[in-house]
């Protein structure tokens, strides 16, 4: 398992930061792990499960709520 910190996040979703705290806060993005006082990561494997499911409602033609 591999845990990220919010730069890689960033490069990797295309989004900022505040954007990836809200969608957080409203469960439609993967949840930090908190690693030691205010330090967090996010475990790759999530992050890219969410993005392939985003590819997947764009293809699928269906609206998206995320």
């Amino acid at each position: 398992m591999l845990l990220i910190r919010l730069p890689q996040v960033k490069d990797m979703t295309g989004l900022g930061r505040s954007s990836v705290y809200k969608l957080m806060s409203e469960g439609r993005f993967p949840k930090a792990v908190t690693l030691i006082g205010r330090a967090s990561a996010w475990v790759e494997s999530e992050v890219v499960e969410w993005i392939e499911a985003r590819v997947a409602e764009r293809d699928s033609g269906l609206p998206s709520d995320n």
